[in-house]
């Protein structure tokens, strides 16, 4: 597949860079690609290491994608999708990962998603034509891409979408990163439950001192 990635940060990196190590034509979108190239000396690091990854903006990365994930700020992810373009989104996976947290209130963060509307669900309808699927928001980037290294990959991740097909392009990704216990919660109102998650994530980061754990669902 073409994967446009948007979003530069440990999120995006991680998501782009396992991609591709599984044969995608990946791309990253950014706001601004000559400023990421001079300021960001991460990035140069980063980028060397995976020459197999190009960058572009936010438009010209989504424009001949079949999948685009959303791994920008959760504050700054209608922006950043406006900025990609709804013509280019149209019709398209929209993978999004983010989280809106307030960041700028301290640890640990609240989560500014609610019991009534979800971020995913913003999204849906500010481009009613994108195909959005909710994923992955749940656990941290490394187990995102390489869940095996905890409990084999036997935890949970869950997907919230309207669009049965869309949900299934997902879920072939996610099993190609490793994840074995893939939980279809239904349409795109449940990924105010996954966000709202985030709740008890951040507490129980603060509480372990790591990001390397998931929750189960047994059953």
């Amino acid at each position: 597949m073409r994967i446009a990635v948007l979003g530069t940060g440990m999120v995006g990196r991680a998501i782009a860079g396992r991609t591709a190590e599984l044969g995608h034509e990946v791309t990253i979108g950014t706001r601004n690609v000559a400023t990421l190239r001079d300021r960001d000396g991460d990035w140069a690091a980063w980028a060397a290491q995976h020459p197999g990854v190009g960058l572009a903006t936010f438009a010209d990365a989504t424009a001949d994608a079949d999948l685009v994930v959303n791994a920008t700020s959760g504050t700054a992810s209608l922006a950043a999708l406006t900025a990609a373009g709804e013509k280019h989104l149209a019709g398209k996976v929209l993978l999004d990962i983010a989280n809106p947290l307030g960041v700028d209130r301290g640890f640990p963060f609240p989560v500014l998603s609610s019991d009534e509307e979800s971020l995913a669900e913003q999204i849906q309808r500010a481009f009613p034509e994108a195909r959005v699927v909710k994923s992955l928001n749940t656990l941290t980037a490394d187990l995102m891409i390489h869940p095996q290294q905890l409990a084999g990959g036997a935890h949970s991740v869950f997907v919230s979408g309207d669009d049965a097909e869309a949900k299934q392009v997902v879920t072939e990704l996610l099993v190609s990163f490793g994840h074995t216990d893939v939980i279809d919660l239904g349409d795109i109102s449940t990924a105010r439950g996954t966000e709202l998650l985030l709740s008890i994530w951040l507490r129980l980061y603060g509480r372990l001192g790591t990001p390397l754990f998931n929750f189960k669902v047994v059953r």
